[in-house]
């Protein structure tokens, strides 16, 4: 039997027994392909690099969002018919603290416009510091009454010592813990000279300065009488201007002492013994007894977390100077 029965007749045999075969592929698919691979390697790096982008811009978000809230300026307090408002003022009276008179008086000015506010309570807790910064604070608490017609009270718990009872003195009454320490009323310079141990060490000092009396606070310098002549006429001035405000906030109630101006402090019990306090009282029992308005609404300011850190950072490179002019400066302590 022929093994070319199934040829069709007339072809050849070796043609008739070939099967049809798929089409050959056309000339340079690899490259198609690792091209295909390649742009969708490249979409999925461009897909993850925005997702990448997005989770970080919520996180920025949550982040912010608790800055927000942590900086106490997102948004004042709930409003309350009736109430007892709260500015607290502790730690050193300063430029850069949280009792600085730039945030305190912000808070003040919240709480004697807010019209459920009954009154004002100072919730003080401070050993002094910058008599400038109780100064504006001062005259501000004395301006707001006037305009709001509002009582203020002041509230000292451990401590309420110079410039911090520069600023309670602006409140109609003062109340006090029987062991507060309340007084202080007095200015102070203080520093450090080397003068006689730089001699011993044999150190010379070399500063160069334009006007005699530029560096007369410099520790590596002798000081001159007439230059401490000067610096204690300037501290008695605002001596005086410490004992005028006393005075003119506490007025009759005053027993004076001759010691009461000297800079010497007082328990609680013998502040109101001599004028300086008036009542034993809390927080808590000024707004009800005396405001007669016992829910308590906290106005004080806090500095924002992000301001807190650019000055920290900004702090940082000029510390040294910031300390030098600091240790020159007068201060309430």
């Amino acid at each position: 039997m022929s093994d070319n029965l199934g040829a069709a007749p007339g072809e050849p045999p070796q043609e008739a027994a070939r099967t049809p075969a798929a089409a050959a592929p056309m000339p340079g698919w690899e490259r198609g392909v690792l091209e295909k691979l390649a742009f969708a390697a490249l979409e999925e790096q461009r897909a993850a690099r925005r997702w990448k982008i997005i989770s970080r811009l919520i996180w920025l978000t949550v982040f912010l969002a608790l800055l927000w809230l942590v900086s106490g300026l997102g948004g004042g307090t709930a409003p309350i018919l009736r109430h007892t408002a709260v500015v607290e003022i502790r730690g050193e009276i300063a430029s850069d603290s949280e009792a600085s008179a730039e945030l305190v008086v912000a808070a003040l000015r919240s709480a004697f416009e807010d019209h459920g506010a009954q009154a004002v309570v100072l919730l003080i807790n401070s050993p002094g510091g910058s008599p400038v910064q109780a100064g504006i604070i001062n005259d501000e608490i004395r301006r707001l009454k006037v305009k709001h017609d509002k009582p203020v009270y002041a509230v000292v718990e451990e401590a309420c010592a110079s410039a911090a009872y520069y600023i309670a003195v602006s409140a109609d009454k003062i109340y006090v813990d029987k062991a507060s320490i309340v007084g202080s009323i007095g200015v102070l310079m203080d520093g450090f000279g080397f003068t006689g141990l730089m001699d011993k060490l044999g150190i010379e000092r070399r500063l160069m300065t334009a006007g005699e009396n530029k560096g007369f606070l410099d520790p590596f310098s002798p000081q001159t009488e007439k230059q401490r002549a000067f610096a204690q006429a300037m501290l008695n001035q605002i001596h005086k201007q410490f004992i005028d405000v006393v005075k003119t906030g506490r007025g009759k109630r005053l027993k004076e002492t001759p010691d009461m101006f000297s800079g010497l402090f007082w328990t609680g019990q013998q502040a109101i013994e001599l004028g300086l306090a008036d009542h034993y009282g809390s927080l808590d029992f000024v707004a009800r007894e005396v405001v007669q308005a016992e829910d308590i609404v906290d106005y004080t300011r806090h500095p924002n977390v992000a301001e807190r850190l650019v000055k920290r950072f900004g702090a940082a490179i000029g510390e040294g100077s910031v300390r030098a002019v600091r240790s020159a400066a007068p201060s309430w302590r």
